[in-house]
């Protein structure tokens, strides 16, 4: 079991990650009979996380990007996301790669940025099985080391390369070559860190708008799992009665309340968890969590 640790998500931080990583996508909120959604999955998704969670309905993709790690430079860290728009996931992706994954406690200090501030993707092109991708001016203003280097285009060169038909990735900044290109041959899978048992990322309580009352409370894990053990309790240590089921392509254990509370922001959520990711990997613990609050 993990050390009890208390820990918190910023509301923006939570809110980005959540718009990020199912943004018009039907997950899943209820055992169903039926599954009469579709998600498609990259091979390297399916390598990283294993098989996608089915959804009610829609069609969405799922997808790694890969974030450049800050304890060892040159190295990448996979991610899972989901997108709802076939026609532009390779943009997405690197929007949000280079948007970056935001202040997560449970990650602290295990993800760098190398994307100058202002950096943005002016245009993702293909031909044949080269993906091209121009980048705006600011990134010819980082500061960069070797290492640096590499793990950037590494990290833009393998979330670009798990899609079908791309083989090759050349980068340009606002229109023009970059010494940064000659450094996509030697971006190969070596570099991806392997990854962790699944982590608990955060807690959130939703109510209905202009309610006191939290119906619902949220568990989020980074990735999907299969929960053998959620329980969630309040400062006092007393159960949180309610039916728990798996939701949020079954990265979030949710707990319905029995008896709705007016827990208010900050709210110390004491969560016992057990969880297993989809190719095995197990995790478990005891941890202090503030209570994020949001309406639907």
């Amino acid at each position: 079991m993990e050390n009890s640790n208390l820990f918190r998500l910023s509301s923006m931080a939570a809110l980005l990650f959540l718009m990020v990583v199912f943004a018009g996508c039907n997950a899943r909120k209820e055992p169903s009979a039926e599954a009469k959604g579709r998600v498609h999955a990259t091979g390297a998704f399916v390598s990283q996380f294993g098989p996608v969670p089915p959804i009610d309905k829609g069609t969405c993709y799922g997808f790694v990007i890969y974030f450049p790690s800050a304890k060892e430079p040159g190295k990448v860290l996979p991610f899972p996301f989901f997108s709802f728009d076939e026609g532009s996931l390779k943009k997405v992706a690197l929007g949000k790669l280079v948007a970056g994954m935001g202040d997560f406690p449970a990650y602290h200090g295990e993800l760098a940025q190398p994307f100058s501030a202002g950096t943005r993707v002016l245009d993702v092109s293909q031909s044949g099985d080269t993906v091209s991708v121009n980048f705006s001016k600011e990134l010819a203003g980082a500061q960069l080391d070797a290492k640096a280097q590499q793990s950037l285009v590494n990290a833009v060169v393998l979330t670009l390369r798990q899609f079908p038909g791309v083989s090759r990735v050349a980068i340009k900044v606002d229109g023009a070559d970059t010494p940064l290109n000659k450094l996509t041959a030697s971006a190969d899978e070596k570099s991806v860190l392997p990854l962790a048992p699944p982590r608990l990322l955060g807690v959130t309580g939703m109510k209905e708008k202009g309610r006191t009352d939290i119906e619902e409370i949220d568990a989020f894990f980074d990735r999907p799992v299969d929960i053998k053990e959620l329980t969630l309790s309040g400062a006092n240590g007393k159960k949180i009665d309610g039916e728990i089921f798996q939701s949020v392509f079954d990265m979030a254990g949710v707990l319905k309340a029995k008896k709705p509370q007016p827990y208010p922001p900050g709210t110390t959520i004491k969560v016992h968890w057990k969880v297993v990711d989809k190719i095995g990997r197990a995790s478990s613990g005891d941890t202090d969590v503030a209570l994020e609050v949001k309406e639907h």
